[in-house]
């Protein structure tokens, strides 16, 4: 009974709290949860700088992101602490260079990101800060890579003028100048030879042959009868000496030579025989006589050659020919005689063009003092030319410092710290393995001549990294 005496008694107890808390809330009262969702809503919305793998790989992305099982990626805030932080650290931007724009690979490949990365071998993304994507191309090589690739440089020098050497290979020739043929201008027989072989050297006026000629024997009795009708005084017309006189100039006109026609004056014999001598110096190339032939008049019996001096006969690439100018200086070298150079000159360029070599022919004429150079041997030139002659300073780089793509040369020059700036060039005459820039480099300035395609290839790398570094940017910042 007095349970259920009280039962009523509990109902309008917590009806009256009901009510209670009723009129407190409609005084504005806070409650015991009101400071908690105060300071929720006080709270600023943080966006996340990346999110990390759930299991702390060193896997990142700027935007959310599930693993393989389903789980999703931390998100990291700046203030994060650094249980929570990613095992990369952003690095300081040094002074000068401005804030970091984005990461690239460390080993090249084309892959970037926005936040701090390691590669699959651990090696932390470069960065690649707001100044240097300013110089356009330029490439920054640690001190200890720059001694592995073999970095040289040289100076941009200035000179007065620039020699260039035009090589050709040629062969020798015998001086067409210096060659003679020995024939007869009467018929007759050769009756003896005293140089009876080729190659043997002769002399001027040396006796090579005799020859009997019935129409010579004819002429000097002829000479003889007028010299003794001269002497008497008596002619059947005109002058008895002018008759003498013609019978010496046809005597001289059959290539008599002066001295037999004074031993015809002095002795009164007529020779049945005249010798056949040499008109030059030289070597016999070419013997067509033969001891007992008969000849006929003109027939070339001996051929000489003065090797004193030779021709070199040179085979010029067609854009060489318009450098080499007549009188220019040479040198010839062959196998023949290795380490010795022969001087030379250029006499002529031939006015043709070989068809199927596109080469010109250059005429060198080179001295033989020792008679050691032979027709036919493969020689080796070398001419002298002036490449570039300036009434002011050229400006010449090395030939190696040279990038050459065909429409566009590029030169590497260095920026110091490692730093290192292609700059695209306008190049003149080439020599003496230096080029002529005509436009790009000032004097002074310091290219790179070793291991510049490993330096430009790296540039151009870096161009291609930028060109889609932006977009990515771009698409991070519309997710922020």
């Amino acid at each position: 009974m007095r349970r259920r005496a009280l039962w009523p008694l509990a109902l309008v107890a917590a009806a009256a709290a009901g009510a209670g808390g009723y009129w407190l809330g409609d005084r504005n009262v806070p409650t015991a949860v009101a400071p908690m969702d105060v300071a929720t809503a006080a709270a600023p919305a943080r966006p996340p700088l990346y999110y990390q793998d759930p299991d702390g790989k060193p896997d990142y992305s700027p935007t959310p992101k599930q693993a393989v099982d389903g789980r999703h990626y931390v998100a990291v805030y700046e203030d994060a602490p650094a249980s929570q932080a990613a095992p990369v650290s952003a690095p300081t931007a040094p002074a000068g260079k401005g804030k970091i724009l984005y990461y690239r690979h460390p080993m090249g490949l084309p892959d970037t990101s926005p936040m701090p990365k390691k590669d699959s071998m651990g090696m932390d993304y470069l960065a690649v800060y707001e100044n240097d994507a300013v110089d356009t191309g330029i490439v920054s090589v640690s001190p200890g890579r720059l001694q592995m690739l073999g970095v040289r440089t040289a100076p941009v020098e200035a000179r007065s003028a620039l020699a260039r050497t035009v090589r050709a290979t040629g062969s020798v020739r015998f001086d067409e100048r210096r060659l003679a043929v020995v024939t007869t201008k009467v018929e007759g027989w050769l009756e003896k030879l005293e140089v009876s072989a080729a190659g043997d050297s002769v002399k001027r006026g040396q006796v090579l042959a005799w020859l009997y000629s019935p129409e010579l024997v004819a002429a000097e009795q002829e000479y003889l009868v007028a010299i003794d009708m001269a002497g008497n005084g008596h002619a059947a017309h005109g002058d008895p000496g002018a008759l003498a006189d013609a019978a010496a100039r046809r005597l001289r006109a059959l290539d008599v030579p002066e001295d037999e026609v004074a031993r015809l004056r002095r002795t009164r014999q007529v020779a049945r025989r005249i010798a056949v001598r040499a008109l030059a110096d030289g070597i016999v190339i070419d013997k067509p006589a033969v001891e007992g032939m008969r000849v006929a008049s003109g027939e070339p019996l001996y051929r000489t050659a003065d090797l004193s001096t030779v021709w070199v006969i040179a085979e010029v690439q067609e854009a060489d020919l318009g450098a080499i100018r007549v009188g220019e200086r040479a040198t010839a070298s062959f196998v023949a005689y290795p380490g010795r150079r022969f001087e030379g000159t250029v006499d002529f360029v031939y006015p043709s063009l070989n068809r199927e070599t596109r080469t010109g022919r250059v005429r060198v004429v080179v001295l033989n003092r020792d008679l050691a150079l032979r027709a036919d041997m493969y020689a080796s030139v070398e001419v002298e030319t002036p490449a570039a002659v300036g009434t002011g300073e050229l400006l010449v780089v090395p030939d190696s410092a040279v990038i050459d793509g065909g429409t566009r040369q590029v030169v590497l020059v260095e920026r110091g710290e490692g730093r290192f700036e292609p700059r695209p060039v306008r190049l003149g005459a080439r020599g003496d393995g230096f080029a002529q820039v005509l436009d790009g480099v000032r004097a002074g300035e310091r290219v790179v001549t070793g291991a510049n395609f490993l330096i430009d290839a790296e540039s151009n790398l870096r161009a291609a990294l930028q060109s889609f570094a932006a977009p990515a940017d771009a698409a991070a910042g519309a997710g922020r």
